[in-house]
């Protein structure tokens, strides 16, 4: 069973939301915030797998939250999704990089919001497709190229970030490589270690910012 914890600072969108995930045999709320410190402190008390995080709020906002959830060591199993109306290259920018897994609208339809927590209850990361191509050309555009993350790469692990920037699944990128599917996922481990990223989302953010991959190119 996936948990959930929902933190916004509109008691009608968490109650809604709250219904919504509730639909869903492999889901079930653990509990509410309506604010970020809130949210912090709710999930340090829960453990849930999944956070459902607004931006803007009073006090604490979404994005000092998950630096929160993110950073801390107790919390390595909870993954954050931010989830809100303003879909600005800022706002998006600053969430993947705090640590977001994950960065969905408010006017995602249901069955993509339950698809969404799975996902990234399950170690992928996930972005709406609507923003995806914008948060990349927003990376690519705000940072210098810097290659020296990618010195300790080999060619082939070079080659499986891109994949994985192009927002290829672990068995894309196995058909994609003539790899199998247990080979193409210790190859994620490894970039992931080498790169000391968090999860898919912060590979994706250093293949761009390292200028391995460009916007529209994936």
């Amino acid at each position: 069973m996936i948990r959930v914890v929902i933190v916004d600072d509109q008691q009608l969108m968490r109650a809604g939301l709250g219904a919504l995930l509730e639909r869903a045999e492999d889901i079930t709320l653990a509990g509410e915030a309506a604010d970020g410190a809130a949210g912090v402190a709710l999930a340090l008390a829960r453990r849930p797998d999944v956070v459902l995080m607004d931006i803007r709020m009073p006090g604490v906002d979404g994005i000092e939250a998950t630096r929160r959830i993110v950073a801390d060591e107790r919390l390595r199993g909870t993954k954050v999704v931010v989830l809100t109306t303003f879909d600005t290259d800022e706002h998006i920018f600053d969430a993947i990089r705090v640590g977001a897994s994950g960065f969905l609208l408010k006017n995602t339809e249901p069955g993509e919001l339950r698809a969404a927590v799975r996902t990234v209850a399950g170690g992928e990361a996930l972005l709406s497709p609507s923003v995806t191509r914008r948060v990349m050309a927003a990376v690519a555009a705000r940072r210098p190229v810097d290659e020296s993350r990618l010195a300790r790469l080999t060619a082939r692990e070079r080659e499986l970030l891109a994949e994985i920037a192009a927002g290829r699944s672990n068995d894309e990128i196995a058909g994609r490589l003539f790899l199998s599917p247990a080979t193409a996922r210790t190859y994620v481990s490894r970039l992931l270690t080498k790169l000391d990223a968090r999860d898919r989302a912060q590979l994706v953010h250093i293949a761009y910012e390292a200028g391995l991959v460009t916007p529209g190119e994936a």
